[in-house]
C-alpha cells in the first residue's frame, strides 16, 4: 500500500455503462437541512439524476443502500447540476438540472421515516424552461448585484448567452465572433461573464453590457444597430492564452480582490480581475479536471488538478504540495464536507467511478501471517512424489495429451449448417471476378451436465473460406470442482455450393485423375443433385464445376467400367471434387446398405506437378527474404541521409548540399516501391500456400487411396505433410514438412531400432533448395509402395526396442548416399509396427470447422 495514494475513504460505481463530464458533480447540502452536511448530486447523460450521503462504517467501505438518498430517470440528458437560490420568495437551495432543451429547477425533501429504511427522500419540479437552442453549459448567480436570489445564465451551442430570472426569461445575447462555445463563469466581484473564445482567448463580458445591449433575436446586426439606436454588445477586456480551456473557476480572497483561474490543455492560468496575468504553471502531464480553493496561507491559492495518468495534484499557487495517485481518470473533482468530515474530496470519472478521498499518509498495518515450521521428512516426500507421478502417468495414459470429460454427456458440442444460403450475404460488397460471395449461417449448440466456470468456443475454416465471427466466450457464476480444462471438438461439412457454382463441362484438361470403384458407376445428377445443367440433362455422366475464383473441373463418369474421371487446367484445383465425389459416394452406397464399398487409385503419383507448387511457393519464399533484405538496406541508407541532412541543416555556416536532397527523394521512393513489392510479394505467398495446401490434401487422399491406408496412417500423413495453418518467414512449409518425414523414415519407416532416436536440438531453418525435401517425398512413396507401413502407438512412454524383420534403408546424410539408394531398386519395405511417439492431431479441411 503505497503512502501517496488517495485515501478511499467511501466509493461507489454508477450504473453500467454511463457517461459522465465535468457538469455531472455537485456538493451542496441540497435538501437544506442546515448542519452543514454537503450531500453528493451526480447527474449522468443517460438521463440518471442521483443523490449520495455516504456513511461508511469504516473507512474505505463500498456504498450501502442507505447511502443513496434518491435515484430517479429524468430521460433527457443531463448536462449539468447546481445547487443555489433559484426559487422566488424563498432562500432556500434548489437544485438546476440543464438538458439538452430544458432547464428543470427542483426542490429535494426528506420525509421522516417510521421504520428502520430510515428517511424518504423526493424531488419535486418547480418550474422549467424549455430552450430554444441547444444548451452546452451554464453558470449563476446574482447577476446585475441583487441580494438573496440567483439568476441563471445559460450558454447554447451557438455563442448565445440566455439570462433566466428565476421563473422568467430575461435577454438572451450573442457572443460577437462566436464559433464554438467555451467554459463559463461568473464573477460576482465585478459582475461579468468570462469565458475563453474559439480564437482561444480568455474575454470578459460585464452584465450591464449584456443586459442594456440589443436583443438578440438574430445573429447578424438588425436595422435598428445600423441607424444607431440600441447598445452593442463589447468585450471588457481580452487576453489571449495560446490554447484551448477546459474549464474556468472563480474564486476571491476576500470582498476587494478575486481571482480567475483557467485550466488550458498544457497550463493553468490564474488571472487578475482586470485580465493580468498574476501567475501561469505549466503542467508535465494532460490535465482532466481542477479546482481552485482558498488556501490556509494568507494570500494564496490551492489548486487540485487531475490528470490522464492517474494523478492528483495539489499546487499552492505555482508549488507543487502533493500528489496522489487515483484509481481512475477524474472528469469532476470538488471538496466538501461529508459526515463531519472536513475537506474530503469528491472525484468521478466518465464511466461512473465516484470517489470519496483524503490525503494523508496512513501507514498499512497488514502483516504477513507466520508460516508454520515443521521438519522434513524426506522419505515420506519421496513415497508421495512416486504416487503423484503414477497419478500423473496413469492419467497421461487414459486420457492422451488433452484431459477428456469423464463422460460422453458431460459437454456436447454440436454444429448445424443452414440448408439455404443466407437471404443478404454476411460478405457485404466483396466479390470474385463477377460472382458475389454467399453466406450461410452455421448455428452450434453447447449442452454441458457439469457446472462450468468458463467456456470458450473457437470456430476454425480454411482460407478462402472466412468467419464473421471465430472467437465466443460465456461466463458463468459456477464454478468446476476440479479447474481441470477439458476441450470438446465437433467437425461440420458446409455446402460445396458455399464456394463452388454449375459450370461447363470441358473435355480437354491439363491434368487428369481416375479413382477407380468396386460397384457400379452412380449418376452423377443423383450425386450432385445442385449442380445439374438443365439443357444437358441427358448428359448424366458428365458434370462441370466452375469455383468462385473462374477455375473449372470436369468430372466424368465412365457408362462401362467402374470409374470416375476428375480433370482441370490447374493440378490443386482437383482436390475439393475429389474428395468430395469420395464421401458422396460412400454415403450413397450407405443409404443403399451397403457396406463394401471401397475406392482406389491406380495410376501413377502425380508427385511432378506437385513438385512444382512447391518450387513456386519455395521461390516467393526466397523472394521475400531478399525484398526485405533490400528494404532494410534502403532504411538503413534513407536514415543515414537524415542525418547527415539534419547536420547541414543545424550549421550555423551551412554547407553546400551536395545534392543530398536528390538522393534522399529517390531513396524515398525505393523505400515506397520496396514496402509496395513486400507487400504484394505477401499476397502472393499467402495465395500460394493455399493452392500448396490443396494439392497437398490431394496427395494425401491419393496415397491413402493407392495404399489403402487406415485412418490413423492418413492421420499421420496429413500431421507430417500439413504441420502449419500459416506460413511465416520464421517458419516454413518446406523445413517443417522435410523435418516431420525424415522423421518417419527414421522411425515406423526405418530398419532397425538404432535409428529410431530423434534429435530435437537442431533447429529449423530454411533450406537452400527443395531438392532435398522432393527427394525424401520421393522415398517416403518408394517406401510405402515397398510395404512399409505408418503406426501409432497410444503408450507413448513404452521403449522403442521392437525390431521387425525386413530391412529398411535409413534417411541418408549426404547426396552421394541419396543417389546410391535411388539406384537400389531390389530392397524390400517389409516394415509394419514401429513406434511414433507424438499422436499427431489431424487438420481440418477447408470444407470443415473446427469447435473447442
Amino acid at each position: 500500500m503505497s503512502l501517496f495514494k488517495a485515501r478511499d475513504w467511501w466509493s461507489t460505481v454508477l450504473g453500467e455503462k454511463e457517461e459522465f463530464d465535468q457538469g455531472c458533480l455537485c456538493l451542496a447540502d441540497v435538501d437544506n437541512t442546515g448542519n452543514g452536511q454537503d450531500k453528493i448530486i451526480v447527474g449522468s447523460f443517460m438521463g440518471y439524476l442521483r443523490i449520495f450521503n455516504p456513511h461508511p462504517v469504516k473507512t474505505g467501505d463500498g456504498a450501502q443502500a442507505e447511502d443513496m438518498l434518491l435515484e430517479v430517470h429524468l430521460r433527457d440528458p443531463i448536462l449539468q447540476v447546481e445547487v443555489g437560490k433559484f426559487v422566488s420568495g424563498t432562500e432556500m437551495l434548489h437544485l438546476a438540472v440543464l438538458h439538452s432543451r430544458k432547464l428543470c429547477v427542483y426542490s429535494v425533501s426528506g420525509t421522516l421515516g417510521n421504520v428502520e429504511h430510515g428517511n424518504q427522500y423526493q424531488i419535486k419540479l418547480m418550474y422549467e424552461h424549455n430552450l430554444q437552442r441547444t444548451a452546452c453549459n451554464m453558470t449563476y448567480g446574482s447577476f446585475g448585484g441583487v441580494k438573496g436570489r440567483d439568476l441563471i445564465c445559460i450558454q447554447s451551442m451557438d455563442g448565445m448567452l440566455m439570462v433566466f430570472e428565476q421563473e422568467s426569461y430575461a435577454f438572451g445575447r450573442f457572443l460577437p465572433g462566436s464559433l464554438l462555445p467555451g467554459p463559463l463563469a461568473y464573477s460576482s466581484r465585478t459582475d461579468s461573464f468570462i469565458t475563453v473564445s474559439s480564437c482561444r482567448q480568455v474575454e470578459s463580458y460585464k452584465y450591464q453590457v449584456l443586459a442594456f445591449a440589443t436583443d438578440a433575436d438574430k445573429r447578424q446586426e438588425t436595422e435598428q444597430q445600423k441607424l444607431g439606436s440600441g447598445k452593442r454588445l463589447v468585450v471588457d477586456w481580452t487576453l489571449n492564452i495560446g490554447e484551448q480551456a477546459l474549464d474556468i473557476c472563480i474564486v476571491s480572497f476576500n470582498q476587494s480582490a478575486s481571482s480567475v483561474f483557467v485550466l488550458g490543455e498544457r497550463n493553468f492560468f490564474c488571472l487578475k480581475d482586470n485580465g493580468q496575468i498574476r501567475f501561469m504553471k505549466k503542467l508535465d502531464c494532460s490535465p482532466s479536471c481542477f479546482l481552485p480553493y482558498c488556501s490556509v496561507s494568507e494570500g494564496t491559492i490551492n489548486t487540485l488538478i487531475g490528470n490522464h495518468n492517474h494523478m492528483l495534484h495539489i499546487y499552492q499557487d505555482v508549488t507543487l504540495k502533493w500528489a496522489t495517485q487515483l484509481p481512475h481518470i477524474p472528469v469532476a473533482v470538488r471538496v466538501g464536507c461529508l459526515h463531519d468530515l472536513k475537506g474530503v474530496i469528491v472525484t468521478l470519472s466518465d464511466d461512473g467511478h465516484l470517489q470519496c478521498s483524503y490525503l494523508g499518509t496512513d501507514p498499512s498495518f497488514f502483516q504477513a501471517p507466520k508460516v508454520e515450521s515443521r521438519e522434513l521428512h524426506y522419505e515420506e516426500l519421496d513415497i508421495e512424489l512416486k504416487e503423484l507421478q503414477k497419478i500423473i502417468k496413469d492419467v497421461n495414459k487414459s486420457q492422451g495429451i488433452w484431459p477428456m470429460t469423464e463422460r460422453e454427456d458431460d459437454l456436447k458440442v454440436s454444429a448445424m449448417v443452414s440448408p439455404k444460403f443466407d437471404s443478404v450475404s454476411q460478405a457485404a460488397d466483396v466479390e470474385v471476378g463477377t460472382d458475389l460471395v454467399p453466406s450461410v449461417t452455421v448455428k452450434v449448440t453447447l449442452q454441458n451436465r457439469l457446472a462450468l466456470q468458463k467456456a470458450k468456443l473457437s470456430v476454425y475454416v480454411q482460407p478462402p473460406l472466412v468467419l464473421t465471427c471465430d472467437q465466443f466466450t460465456f461466463e458463468f457464476m459456477d464454478i468446476n470442482p476440479d479447474g481441470i480444462p477439458r476441450v470438446i471438438q465437433c467437425k461440420f461439412r458446409l455446402p460445396l455450393k458455399l464456394i463452388c457454382l454449375p459450370g461447363q463441362p470441358s473435355k480437354t484438361a491439363s491434368h487428369k485423375l481416375t479413382i477407380d470403384t468396386n460397384k457400379s458407376p452412380v449418376s452423377l445428377l443423383s450425386l450432385f443433385p445442385g449442380f445439374a445443367n438443365q439443357s444437358e440433362d441427358d448428359q448424366v455422366n458428365v458434370m462441370g464445376f466452375r469455383f468462385l475464383g473462374g477455375s473449372r473441373v470436369t468430372l466424368l463418369a465412365s457408362k462401362t467400367s467402374q470409374r470416375y474421371r476428375i480433370q482441370s487446367e490447374q493440378f490443386e484445383d482437383l482436390w475439393l471434387i475429389t474428395n468430395e465425389l469420395i464421401i458422396r459416394l460412400q454415403e450413397y452406397f450407405e443409404k443403399q446398405g451397403i457396406k463394401d464399398f471401397a475406392c482406389s487409385f491406380s495410376g501413377s503419383m502425380p508427385l511432378q506437378e506437385y513438385f512444382e507448387l512447391i518450387d513456386h511457393h519455395f521461390e516467393l519464399r526466397i523472394n521475400g527474404e531478399k525484398l526485405e533484405e533490400l528494404l532494410s538496406e534502403r532504411a538503413v541508407q534513407f536514415r543515414a541521409i537524415q542525418r547527415r541532412l539534419l547536420t547541414r541543416f543545424k550549421d550555423k555556416t551551412p554547407a553546400p548540399l551536395q545534392h543530398l536532397d536528390t538522393l534522399l527523394d529517390g531513396t524515398y521512393k525505393q523505400v515506397i516501391a520496396l514496402a509496395d513489392a513486400v507487400e504484394e510479394n505477401q499476397d502472393s505467398l499467402f495465395q500460394s500456400f493455399t493452392r500448396l495446401k490443396s494439392a497437398t490434401h490431394l496427395v494425401i487422399l491419393l496415397i491413402g487411396l493407392w495404399q489403402k491406408l487406415s485412418t490413423d496412417q492418413i492421420a499421420i500423413l496429413e500431421a507430417a505433410f500439413l504441420p502449419l495453418q500459416q506460413d511465416t518467414q520464421e517458419l516454413g512449409w518446406e523445413e517443417t514438412v522435410d523435418a516431420a518425414i525424415s522423421h518417419l523414415l527414421k522411425t515406423c519407416l526405418s530398419k532397425s531400432s538404432k535409428e529410431q532416436a530423434l534429435n530435437l536440438s537442431s533447429q529449423l531453418n530454411i533450406p537452400k533448395d527443395t531438392s532435398r525435401l522432393k527427394k525424401h517425398i520421393t522415398l517416403l512413396c518408394d517406401r510405402l509402395a515397398k510395404g512399409g507401413r505408418l503406426c501409432l502407438s497410444t503408450d507413448a512412454a513404452a521403449p522403442q526396442t521392437m525390431v521387425m524383420p525386413g530391412g529398411c534403408t535409413t534417411i541418408p546424410e549426404s547426396d552421394l548416399e541419396e543417389r546410391s539408394i535411388e539406384q537400389d531398386s531390389t530392397e524390400l519395405f517389409t516394415n509394419h509396427k514401429h513406434l511414433i511417439v507424438e499422436t499427431p492431431l489431424p487438420e481440418v479441411s477447408p470444407l470443415q470447422g473446427v469447435s473447442e
